[in-house]
């Protein structure tokens, strides 16, 4: 398998994992995924920038083999997940002179997941730089993007940016660079929704920091490399920085229609008003596209059945999920129906502590929606039109 050089002496030796469906037994990959490993060969000294998926470990190697590597001398672990240190051990069997550069918090957690040696471990402090004769690097700590320990490793001389899980996409391609903006454009919101958004607020410094470096090419750990950089730094900038939009997300369940019943005519009443709705069933939803419709929402709205005496399990799960994903979301209620009662209500508001939102009037009715439940869902509709209208 071949190695693909990026520049001279810059080499990319990942791993394309075309048919993998899912991450954290959790995450759906439609697309499927890829394990970036990127070597440098320094006049003087050779790095492998992180180690693939342990499942990949054979073509990293025989990626290496192709390039004829008999020596590494550094192997940066940008972040201690799995995916992209699995196989450290293995090349550390194989380079006996490697030694892993990883932050503070990282030595542990290698340390912990994979049994690495203390002794082949070398800790670096923030922006601090190794040489590697005619090139240097410098360690850009990126605390809470998504892990504890992560950070980013800057080329200086080349001005690239190895930007670990920032900026990345669950994307299999054969395509070593971006070569259609719009289509990487929904894997990389995907990836941010469904991994970095929960870290917004640390993101936001991050970006900050990084405009302090000149970056010509963005190499992250999942998806192809950024020639033309500006296109992923500005869409999280939005992502990130932007005022919510005049969109309602609207995920809902119904057991026996009365809850559709409601959905159905919320989302009359609001396109009627101006206001944009992305609804999903959640019966049948990829959990990646909810998570990507709430990064730009300003409302959430949740269609809860109540089961029991609680919320329908799936609804529970999307209220968990939206809690778990911090959206900048400004605005949240609750629709549903109940057949004897219950505390369906109650849970679904207990559940959304992260959520900064203001609580507009829930609308819970028991069996099959009257008149007055119409004239209050018109009501809920009028509100949160003005609210929206509101945040322009």
């Amino acid at each position: 398998m071949e190695a693909r050089k990026i520049k001279k002496g810059i080499y990319w030796v990942g791993a394309v994992d075309w048919d993998r469906r899912l991450f954290d037994a959790l995450i759906p990959l439609p697309d499927g995924t890829s394990y970036n490993s990127y070597l440098i060969q320094g006049s003087e000294k050779t790095v492998l920038i992180d180690a693939v998926d342990p499942t990949m470990e054979p073509v990293l190697m025989a990626r290496l083999d192709d390039l004829a590597v008999k020596q590494i001398n550094y192997l940066v672990a940008n972040h201690a997940e799995q995916d992209h240190s699995g196989s450290i051990p293995a090349v550390l069997a194989r380079y006996p002179m490697a030694e892993v550069i990883c932050t503070p918090k990282c030595k542990g957690l290698l340390m912990d997941l994979l049994r690495v040696p203390e002794d082949r471990i070398k800790t670096v402090a923030d922006k601090e730089t190794v040489s590697l004769g005619d090139r240097t690097m410098e360690f850009v700590h990126a605390a809470w993007v998504h892990w504890p320990e992560t950070m980013l490793t800057y080329l200086k001389e080349e001005k690239i940016l190895f930007s670990c899980d920032l900026f990345g996409s669950h994307l299999a391609t054969s395509d070593l660079y971006v070569t259609d903006e719009s289509r990487v454009f929904e894997p990389a919101k995907r990836y941010y929704a469904e991994i970095m958004m929960p870290f917004r607020t640390n993101i936001q410094k991050h970006l900050d920091r990084l405009k302090d470096y000149q970056i010509e090419l963005i190499a992250p750990s999942h998806g192809p490399i950024y020639e033309r950089p500006q296109f992923i730094l500005d869409a999280y900038r939005s992502w990130v920085f932007d005022p919510p939009e005049n969109i309602v997300v609207l995920p809902y369940v119904s057991m026996h229609g009365s809850t559709r019943q409601m959905v159905n005519y919320l989302i009359e009443a609001l396109v009627g008003r101006g206001v944009s709705v992305q609804q999903f069933d959640l019966s049948r939803t990829d959990i990646g596209k909810l998570a990507m419709a709430l990064v730009d929402a300003a409302t959430l709205v949740l269609g809860v059945p109540t089961m029991l005496v609680g919320p329908h399990p799936l609804a529970a799960y999307a209220a968990f999920l939206a809690n778990a994903l911090r959206p900048k979301t400004r605005f949240a209620s609750i629709i549903g129906s109940y057949g004897w009662g219950g505390q369906a209500k109650e849970q679904i508001i207990n559940a959304i502590p992260n959520l900064k939102v203001e609580l507009l009037e829930p609308l819970i009715i028991k069996g099959l929606p009257k008149e007055e439940d119409f004239h209050a869902l018109d009501a809920l509709a009028d509100t949160i039109a003005e609210k929206h209208a509101s945040l322009q």
